[in-house]
């Protein structure tokens, strides 16, 4: 049987449970799930983080603008943040690599053969590729949603069947609910325009994104035939629980239904 391939793409405000450290709880609670579905599923990770790492233990001195600030503290985190999910995981018997890549990567038909060719071989070989963006090397993108773009042109690149982005919300919800204060997740949708429209635009503590990147990340999605699932990952088991319709989160279908 064919497996189904899914990209988990995970941010900062995820992976640090919305405190000010990176949750190991968090990653063993992936690693859990991956392990009890990888007879079945194969599992590509675009996972945040790096900044969230570095903040924990360091404290930069400059007079450059932000954005350098956050490239070199990314320069710093990555490193960490790949040994805590490769010690995490080989616990789980799962093994992982690193793979960073730029938005430039993208726009070159050389560089998007290589990747698809780089990660092929390290599915096939049962290693989940951990992806973050290039940050150090990085200029405006850094500041783009969280690496909700970046999860969603690798998803398309890779022609994945699922495209999961693990947020702090159960998925989207609706504006009317949002004012009230009795937050009602929107469960499926179909159309685009109507979902922008409920759309309250804000961003988490650590994270660059908002709700409105995820939709643009998942309009990328659509476009490649990807359904996207929106999904509460602060929660544990929240991948097993929204395939088993345990949970609200907020699936937004493609145009077109992917043989399993």
């Amino acid at each position: 049987m064919k497996k189904k391939r899914i990209l988990l793409k995970i941010g900062s405000n995820t992976l640090t449970k919305e405190t000010d450290n990176l949750s190991r709880g968090k990653i063993e609670d992936i690693a859990n799930q991956i392990q009890k579905l990888q007879d079945t599923h194969e599992f590509i990770i675009v996972s945040s983080g790096a900044i969230a790492v570095a903040k924990q233990f360091v404290k930069l001195e400059s007079q450059r603008e932000e954005v350098f600030v956050k490239q070199a503290l990314a320069s710093i985190g990555q490193p960490h943040l790949i040994r805590i999910y490769q010690e995490i995981f080989r616990e789980y018997g799962l093994l992982s690599s690193q793979c960073l890549l730029s938005y430039s990567d993208f726009e070159k038909q050389e560089s998007k053969t290589n990747i698809v060719n780089t990660i092929n071989v390290l599915v096939n070989n049962n290693y989940i590729p951990i992806i973050n963006e290039n940050d150090t090397v990085a200029t405006d993108e850094i500041k783009f949603g969280d690496n909700d773009k970046l999860g969603a042109l690798t998803a398309s690149l890779l022609n994945v069947d699922l495209f999961i982005i693990a947020t702090n919300t159960n998925g989207i919800y609706t504006k009317e609910s949002i004012e009230k204060g009795t937050p009602k997740t929107i469960s499926d949708v179909d159309n685009f325009d109507a979902l922008r429209a409920q759309v309250v635009n804000s961003k988490s503590t650590h994270g660059s994104g908002g709700m409105q990147s995820k939709i643009e990340a998942a309009t990328v999605a659509k476009a490649a035939n990807i359904e996207t699932w929106i999904v509460n990952g602060l929660e544990d088991n929240f991948m097993i629980n929204a395939m088993e319709d345990k949970v609200a989160f907020t699936k937004i279908s493609c145009n077109v239904s992917k043989p399993l």
